[in-house]
């Protein structure tokens, strides 16, 4: 490719080159960005050929493709590092102990924002919370702008000048490299073990979760747990959520004399669980922290009460797919991380245990270095039959097995899904059989077997979908 010279390395601003480590979406983004700024970028790719190098604007004339270019990163003023890299991966370790600075599209993005950011993230429930939020700002008349780990690049959103708010869903790995987000609003909803390949342990974690705090004007945290909660001063304005019922002013949860479970605001019932279309514990969670964060934008309480009752949730979040064989089949394929999968497990457990109904449990993939053995009381409580899919499938069996694992759960080595589902087919005949539903809830990332969650989940669906029509 093209060789560096020192005139290629001047920025038309005379800021020095921008080199864009990783061509996903966000990095095309980003090189997009950057060259309308009028900077001189150079991009590099581990990928020998990466499918978006023919989107990239014709002035980026650097394109060094195949391995992350050392020599490149050692050129540059500023490298913008796409969330799929690490920070540790040499090149760009090297460039950092030379002091060349490493940001993320979303410093870029902050830095050129104008409009109040709501930030969001979390283990799990991001997506569905940021969709959410983003629903009640456009359904309450506010030219909303939704983006960064969801989907649409952050950068994205700046093309939109009449934009007035900005919801952003941000991964650990967007935020370790960002620094005074100065959100108008933060959350971190919850915390659980994800991604300790990437950050070592829960303190690395935990630390670049709570960047996203920096510069925030207002925080929502999660009562229930302590991991959430800023270390920022207590002067800032904060709304918080949880299952029990709250404090004056803060969201929660109320049981009147007659079970019924109302969505609160102090001790105002807001809206009864009943009328809500997604359905388990967690998905109240989710629709106080919706409510907390519109709260703390300026969103009015009653459209946004409106917007939730119309909420159906999101594609591979608990998705119930069909009924087969007197079977309900769910596609939570989206949860890749046992804090997730223990929600899933949970949330619709409690709906078939009345029924003395059990869950057929689909697990595994590429297990991220978590410890399994934490699903274990939920699958005592909740599950009968657990099969195992995908590269850490063994080592997923041997985590439950050396836990106080219920006799009376049955495990199977499947691999893949098409295995799995034959499985079912055997395990579920009887009339002994508990199993109601069948959850697809891996705990996993899917790239082991599939391109990602959503192929996961379609494959998954397609089956569910052969099934009943073979019956």
């Amino acid at each position: 490719m093209t060789t560096l010279t020192a005139t290629e390395t001047l920025l038309h601003k005379g800021s020095g080159l921008q080199v864009v480590v990783g061509l996903g979406q966000s990095g095309l983004s980003v090189a997009n960005y950057l060259t309308k700024q009028g900077y001189h970028v150079a991009v590099t790719d581990s990928q020998p050929t990466p499918a978006l190098a023919e989107q990239l604007p014709a002035a980026v004339d650097i394109r060094q493709f195949g391995a992350i270019d050392a020599e490149l990163l050692q050129q540059a003023a500023r490298i913008i590092i796409s969330p799929g890299i690490s920070l540790d991966t040499d090149a760009v370790a090297a460039a950092r102990r030379a002091n060349i600075p490493v940001v993320s599209d979303i410093q870029l993005f902050c830095e050129a924002c104008t409009v109040p950011i709501v930030a969001i993230t979390g283990s799990n429930a991001k997506s569905t919370v940021t969709t959410l939020v983003g629903q009640m700002a456009a359904d309450a008349g506010v030219n909303v702008g939704v983006g960064g780990n969801i989907g649409v690049p952050a950068l994205n959103l700046l093309a939109n000048p009449d934009m007035q708010l900005a919801v952003l869903e941000l991964s650990s790995f967007q935020l370790e490299t960002v620094t005074n987000l100065g959100a108008q609003v933060a959350t971190v909803l919850n915390m659980s073990p994800d991604h300790l390949d990437r950050h070592g342990d829960m303190l690395g974690y935990h630390q670049a979760k709570h960047r996203i705090f920096q510069g925030a004007k207002s925080v929502v945290i999660n009562r229930e747990d302590a991991l959430t909660r800023p270390l920022v001063a207590d002067n800032l304005p904060r709304l918080s959520t949880g299952i029990h019922a709250p404090d004056k002013g803060h969201y929660g949860l109320i049981t009147d004399p007659e079970g019924h479970i109302y969505l609160a605001r102090g001790t105002e019932r807001l809206l009864s669980a009943d009328k809500l279309q997604i359905k388990g514990r967690h998905n109240l969670l989710n629709a106080q922290a919706a409510l907390a964060l519109g709260e703390l934008a300026g969103l009015p309480l009653d459209s946004m009460l409106n917007t939730l009752q119309q909420f159906t949730g999101l594609e591979h979040r608990c998705q119930y797919v069909a009924t087969a064989a007197g079977l309900d089949y769910f596609n939570d394929s989206k949860g890749t991380n046992i804090g997730s999968t223990m929600a899933a497990i949970e949330g619709l457990g409690a709906v078939y245990a009345p029924k003395d109904g059990k869950l057929l449990l689909i697990l595994g993939g590429q297990g991220k270095g978590q410890q399994f053995g934490e699903l274990t009381p939920f699958i005592n409580k909740y599950v009968s039959q657990v099969l195992f899919i995908g590269e850490d499938a063994k080592q997923i069996e041997q985590h439950l097995r050396a836990t106080k694992l219920s006799d009376e759960v049955a495990l199977h080595q499947c691999q893949t899904l098409e295995s799995a589902f034959a499985t079912i087919q055997q395990v579920t005949t009887s009339s002994l059989s508990q199993v109601q539903a069948v959850l697809l809830s891996p705990a996993c990332a899917s790239f082991d077997q599939f391109s990602g969650y959503a192929a996961r989940g379609e494959h998954f669906s397609q089956l569910v979908s052969q099934l009943a029509t073979d019956i």
